[in-house]
């Protein structure tokens, strides 16, 4: 019995040594486990959908967007799964046929129906936002404009969609949700790291939003965003009639002053050997144009192909002869210094894309312009066959402009025209308003910064792998302790 009871208490499981041992092993255990849990969360297969409908000037898009249904809330989630030009021209087109504009759409929004599940339908969310081109609309015509967005929002209500609305959105708006877009694609709104300005241009209207580091003067070029926890001040600006289509028409407006043979209009600004009849109407027929002509109905539309003499005639449009505040871009409107990188989209890069322009100095880009604007029409539309005529004819007044818009207008300079990069996508999601508009409506883009992990992902894994390391070293400290301290007791019964 004695020798019993001694065996009894010099047993190694019963020492403080190992017992501690075993506690410490176990505590690490649970630890590891609740770190686990808390640090990966399950993630879900389940996505979210958003339809947004750009009804521009000139065209409509419809493009749809996708994120995980448990992470909405989080910053680059959101990415563009699918886009479908409309074909024929912008809603702003069927003033005189305003059905024709809901119908136009119906192709467009029959993919959407094949590419987004049937069991999220009912949740999907359809928003359309007019642009320039149904600004001007209701500034000629606010009946017609009324019935154009009342046949849109009847034909977009037929599909199982959660539709919310068809509106023409401001000027300011356009430029503050390009703004959103291209900081939300980049990740620089969580993050804090600076943030792009946005350059966008359409056919009827062209934004321009930064961060400055003036104040702004002018309240109506002011707005506010809290995002993720930070503040940003934005200027912001819209040019309605500047977009390249409606400036063509002014330019050629302008010509006609110059006139000597009423029917006979040479432009520096297209190709030598170009040569097509035109309507008067077809340049007058706008608002942007407030002098009307009462000139024969058509004229002859003669190239020659002079770039210097194109961009001076294109600084023409730009009225520069007043400025009520300390510094102004034109038309008496203000605008701070540009400052910091700028992504320039929409038609910035599809015409710059185009002349190969998308990088390289001011200087070369003039240089490429005026080669380009000088290369004679028949050659060009032998190296372009699968472009439209009406389209190639006029990449060197659109270019020219772009330079003049840029240098001129906006007053960047040699110094900082790299900090332009011409864009289209960033990452699979197209650069413009439509994505920041729909974060902004459907409050995907928390105020305050979202919760993060509890730690990074690089010192998590560090840190569990260290913390696996110790537990194996426990438990290996423990097997000798346990194997000593038998042998011992052995020993002592003997």
């Amino acid at each position: 019995m004695d020798e019993q009871r001694e065996v009894q208490v010099k047993n190694p499981c019963h020492r403080p040594v190992f017992i501690i041992l075993t506690a410490v092993i176990a505590v690490g255990i649970i630890i590891v486990v609740s770190i686990s849990v808390v640090q990966n969360k399950r993630i879900s297969q389940k996505y979210k959908y958003g339809i947004v409908l750009d009804a521009g000037s000139s065209h409509t898009s419809v493009f749809i967007y996708e994120w995980p249904a448990e992470k909405e809330n989080n910053t680059g989630m959101v990415r563009q799964t699918h886009t479908c030009n409309v074909k024929g021209k912008g809603i702003s087109s069927y003033s005189a046929n305003p059905e024709g504009a809901g119908m136009s759409l119906q192709e467009c929004m029959e993919e959407a129906k094949q590419k987004i599940p049937v069991r999220r339908h009912l949740e999907t969310p359809v928003y359309l936002g007019a642009t320039a081109g149904m600004r001007l609309l209701k500034m000629e015509d606010e009946d017609a404009s009324e019935k154009v967005l009342a046949s849109v929002g009847r034909s977009l209500q037929k599909y199982p969609f959660s539709f919310q609305g068809a509106r023409i959105i401001l000027g300011q708006e356009e430029g503050a949700f390009g703004w959103i877009t291209v900081n939300y694609l980049s990740d620089n709104l969580r993050t804090a790291t600076g943030t792009l300005g946005a350059l966008d241009l359409g056919g009827a209207s062209t934004q321009i939003t930064f961060v400055p580091k003036q104040e702004i003067e002018s309240q109506d070029n002011a707005i506010d965003f809290r995002l993720y926890g930070n503040d940003y001040h934005l200027y912001t600006h819209s040019f309605l009639c500047f977009g390249k289509d409606q400036v063509l028409r002014l330019s050629l407006a302008e010509k006609f002053h110059s006139m000597i043979d009423s029917t006979l209009l040479r432009d520096p600004c297209f190709h030598t050997g170009y040569n097509l009849s035109k309507k008067y109407v077809d340049v007058f027929d706008t608002p942007c144009i407030k002098e009307k002509s009462a000139s024969p109905k058509d004229f002859f539309h003669v190239g020659e192909g002079v770039w210097v003499e194109c961009q001076n005639s294109v600084r023409k449009v730009f009225n520069k002869s007043h400025c009520g505040y300390s510094t102004c871009s034109f038309d008496g409107v203000f605008q701070p210094s540009v400052e910091g990188k700028f992504g320039a989209f929409s038609a910035f890069f599809f015409v710059m894309d185009f002349l190969n322009l998308t990088s390289g100095t001011l200087h070369e880009a003039k240089l490429k312009m005026k080669r380009y604007c000088a290369t004679p029409w028949k050659e060009i539309v032998q190296r372009y066959p699968s472009i439209k005529e009406k389209y190639l004819s006029e990449y060197c007044f659109s270019g020219t402009y772009i330079l003049t818009l840029l240098e001129d207008g906006y007053k960047f300079t040699s110094n900082n025209w790299k900090d332009i990069q011409f864009i289209k996508k960033i990452g699979d999601s197209d650069a413009g308003w439509t994505l920041g508009y729909m974060l902004n409506l459907t409050n995907m883009i928390p105020a305050e910064a979202p919760d993060i992990p509890l730690m990074a992902h690089g010192g998590y894994v560090s840190f569990m792998v260290l913390f696996t390391l110790l537990i194996f070293l426990l438990f290996f400290l423990a097997f000798l302790y346990y194997r000593r301290s038998t042998r011992t007791a052995q020993k002592d019964i003997i």
